[in-house]
């Protein structure tokens, strides 16, 4: 059965996980929903693509434009089955904005499955959502797991983490294994029929 998924993202949200969910999550028939305060449908956000090239900490490039799909200020969280939170620096703002908490909070209190990656669980953890949960997030954000309750479980770069509504993964290398996972959890089954070559 196919899910309408709300996907909060805010400017410099990282590339590649904002739009390889927000792509491939549509591939497989769900609808997704990309929001963010203060802007409408059409409008866009700046993404930056982060790479880990050997340096104590990841690198910044600028990256696309990522246009939006919904609006914000009519976006009603009951509306949705799942909820995505990508990772970049946009967590590290938008958890300022009361209604996103509250839209991060209808999730958690509801049980509704939610996917977040990277820095996403700085997001999680201002709502609240991650209080006695095992999860992952970038190795930098594993301080304010803690202090916000969390489990933080550290695992390879190309690994997630779940706990059961909560699919976590830390950085975009795991997008195989944590969007598997959370189409799991969303109850979406893929099935493979056999190729024959003609």
């Amino acid at each position: 059965m196919a899910a309408k998924i709300l996907m909060l993202v805010g400017d410099f949200v990282e590339d590649y996980e904002v739009m390889v969910p927000f792509q491939a999550l549509q591939m497989v028939g769900h609808t997704v929903h990309a929001v963010c305060p203060n802007k409408k449908s059409g409008e866009s956000v700046r993404t930056a693509v982060h790479d880990f090239e050997g340096d104590q900490t990841y690198s910044e490039k600028p990256g696309h434009n990522f246009t939006l799909n919904a609006n914000f200020a009519e976006v009603k969280p009951a509306d949705y089955d799942a909820l995505v939170v990508p990772g970049g620096r946009a967590p590290e703002y938008l958890r300022l904005n009361q209604d996103v908490i509250a839209m991060v909070q209808h999730f958690a209190k509801t049980n509704k499955p939610i996917a977040a990656i990277c820095h996403g669980a700085q997001l999680l953890a201002a709502a609240g959502a991650i209080r006695g949960k095992r999860c992952c997030a970038y190795p930098a954000c594993a301080p304010e797991v803690q202090a916000a309750g969390g489990q933080y479980v550290e695992v390879p770069v190309t690994e997630a983490v779940v706990d059961g509504n909560l699919v976590t993964a830390p950085a975009w290398p795991a997008h195989p294994r944590w969007l598997a996972e959370f189409l799991k959890v969303l109850g979406t089954r893929i099935e493979h029929a056999e190729l024959m070559a003609v």
